[in-house]
């Protein structure tokens, strides 16, 4: 088998148990309680924008990609991307980042970001966001949070807590609506 075998195509409701199955194996029980899967349980991920690795019909791999909000800024979040064991190091997570992020840069996202190894992620123009920019719902490693800029000047208008964009939206109406006078405190 070699990358020529896969097929690549965006995701479908019905990969849904082939792509937990394959977060589980990756990532474990413990994936629950990353700092990314918190600000995946805000909404839901762009199903357009995400993707599946497929050998002879079976799910292998995926990459999804979630709106996010910081700030003023918005941008994706790239995760969880995770391969089947017996398929790594063919090429298809490295495929199936590219593929997120010539989507991402399609759509008009400015920034990608996502928390994982540079080494891997570096490649692809991912870099470490400067400290003390963004924080994140759960505690991340300040080296591991990375953002690859699409469009020069998009990185520096995420700042603060990253939540998921439909939150922020929600947010925003919140603090809209308690600042009118007479609201009640």
């Amino acid at each position: 088998m070699n990358l020529a075998d896969i097929v690549f195509l965006p995701e479908e409701p019905a990969h849904d148990d082939a792509i937990d199955q394959i977060n589980a194996e990756a990532f474990g029980p413990g994936r629950f309680a990353r700092a990314a899967y918190r600000i995946r349980e805000g909404g839901p991920h762009e199903r357009a924008l995400s993707f599946v690795a497929l050998h002879e019909g079976e799910v292998v791999g995926s990459v999804r990609l979630t709106r996010i909000a910081a700030g003023n800024g918005r941008a994706l979040l790239l995760g969880p991307l995770a391969v089947r064991p017996v398929y790594k190091n063919k090429g298809i997570g490295k495929k199936l980042v590219r593929i997120a992020l010539e989507v991402a840069q399609a759509v008009g996202s400015e920034v990608v970001v996502l928390v994982g190894d540079e080494p891997y992620y570096g490649p692809f123009g991912f870099k470490p966001i400067p400290r003390g920019q963004l924080s994140m719902p759960r505690p991340v490693d300040p080296d591991r949070l990375l953002a690859a800029e699409l469009k020069e000047g998009g990185l520096i208008k995420l700042q603060g807590l990253v939540t998921h964009a439909g939150l922020a939206h929600e947010i925003a109406i919140d603090a809209l609506t308690s600042a009118q006078p007479g609201a009640e405190a």
